[in-house]
């Protein structure tokens, strides 16, 4: 789609509400407004200076639809950096669509998914960084992530790497400066000095990649499974997070046969609860193929919940799970704490450092629990304010950034060439500008936008 043309999207939620807006944007934006929308001041509207409301009517071919209130914006002065218009009316279904699709009859086209918040990077407004904050800004599922992805729309992150980039570009100049003028009287490069810059921009990239989970868990939710043999309380604890009768409870071992999926909320962190089939060997088909799911979600799971019948003594199938679970972020939850204690929490932590005792079934150890799951995914002391990478695409950038000075580092210690080393230092300037989008691919900027909601 031509990027320079006016388009105009429905920016409120698709559903009945107190009001409705429609967001017109691009050169003929005001022009397109004009011929739908009457001000009861009779001013017109392509003479209106920006930041201007005008009470009147939106008609279409003659015909009144609705009282409405029109806001002015002019480029560069808007949120696309363009024109724009936004018509506030009723909030009914029909009269939005309504006012739309008189917009569209007068000369705009449909907006994209994300295609505003793609106009107002294009137009220099935000970098990438920033316009993926928008878009977490809009899914935020509580003030944690809300407030990380203002912080982040501020522009946290992106001056965060600008600060990272500017000082390995510096560096690098003064490599390229070096080497290609050495009659010159340039000062010579320092090893240890240039070293020293790049350690300590490897430990800015290292310090927002660790971070990473942990803001994951707030801003986007934890992949968590609940595993564990059968009739241990699976099931029940689904239900108590949930808060639902999500899984069907019984005394039948084998009740659970698929996984039962859910996403509840602890505290600020979000967790896509899995429930599965108990773990067991077993000669029944569905229930055989119920426990391999069971297995394949929790290879792919990023926290795992085990449960334990802490009643009676560990089995050898509990200890099998144990040992699987051993290197991975884990808690062990001794169930049934209601009907005794028969296992030994130092027992247990042979295997998994992390140790709640819990009863499912009336609640008991729940704040523990949500506790114990802040403490492994290190969301405790998580800082919404700081710099944080918010989605795969930021940390891989991150990442490769990181592991390009990693190289130089190591360029330096084998005695290479500065050229060598300057490479590396290139590199690394390239997955950061990458991770801002100023020297991003079309295709990257494209899927970036593709998440988007329309009229956003």
């Amino acid at each position: 789609m031509n990027s320079t043309d006016t388009i105009a999207a429905i920016a409120t939620a698709q559903a009945a509400g107190g009001i409705g807006i429609v967001r017109i944007s691009g050169s003929d934006s005001v022009a397109i407004a004009e011929k739908i929308f009457v001000p009861v001041s009779g001013a017109k509207l392509t003479r209106s200076k920006g930041y201007r409301a005008y009470f009147g009517r939106v008609t279409d071919a003659g015909e009144a639809i609705d009282e409405a209130v029109c806001l002015i914006f002019r480029a560069p002065h808007s949120y696309t950096g363009e024109d724009v218009a936004e018509i506030s009316c009723h909030g009914g279904l029909y009269i939005t669509r309504r006012v739309l699709q008189a917009a569209l009859d007068a000369g705009a086209r449909p907006a994209e998914a994300g295609e505003f918040t793609k106009r107002a990077f294009l137009n220099g407004k935000l970098d990438l960084s920033q316009a993926e904050a928008v878009m977490n800004m809009v899914s935020a599922q509580g003030a944690q992530a809300a407030k990380a992805a203002l912080c982040a729309l501020d522009g946290a992150l992106s001056q965060k790497i600008h600060a990272v980039a500017q000082d390995v570009v510096g560096a690098a100049a003064a490599i390229a400066a070096w080497v290609d003028y050495p009659d010159e009287d340039i000062e010579a490069v320092h090893l240890d000095k240039l070293r020293a810059t790049f350690t300590a921009a490897r430990g800015e990239l290292c310090a927002l990649l660790a971070r990473f989970e942990a803001g994951q868990a707030v801003t986007e939710g934890v992949d968590t499974v609940i595993v564990g043999r059968p009739n241990v309380g699976k099931s029940t604890l689904m239900n108590l997070l949930s808060g639902t009768e999500k899984s069907i409870v019984t005394h039948i071992p084998g009740t659970t046969r698929d996984v039962v999926e859910q996403t509840v909320r602890l505290g600020d962190v979000v967790l896509h609860l899995s429930d599965t089939a108990g773990l067991r060997e077993t000669d029944n088909p569905v229930e055989r193929i119920g426990v391999e799911r069971a297995k394949q979600k929790m290879e792919r799971a990023v926290l795992t919940l085990a449960v334990l019948d802490g009643s009676v003594p560990l089995t050898e199938e509990d200890i099998e799970l144990l040992r699987s679970c051993a290197g991975k972020l884990c808690i062990a939850v001794l169930n049934k704490a209601d009907q005794g204690e028969a296992v030994r929490e130092a027992d247990v932590r042979q295997y998994v450092p992390h140790v709640v005792r819990l009863s499912a079934k009336r609640g008991d150890g729940y704040d523990a629990l949500c506790y114990a799951v802040t403490r492994v995914l290190g969301t405790a002391d998580f800082d919404p304010s700081a710099a944080m990478l918010a989605n795969a695409r930021q940390r891989d950038c991150c990442r490769r950034a990181a592991e390009h000075l990693a190289e130089a580092i190591a360029a330096i210690d084998a005695g290479l060439t500065l050229d060598a080393v300057n490479v590396c230092a290139d590199c690394c300037i390239d997955a950061l500008l990458e991770l801002t989008g100023e020297k991003a691919a079309d295709a990257v900027v494209q899927e970036v936008f593709s998440r988007f909601c329309v009229g956003k």
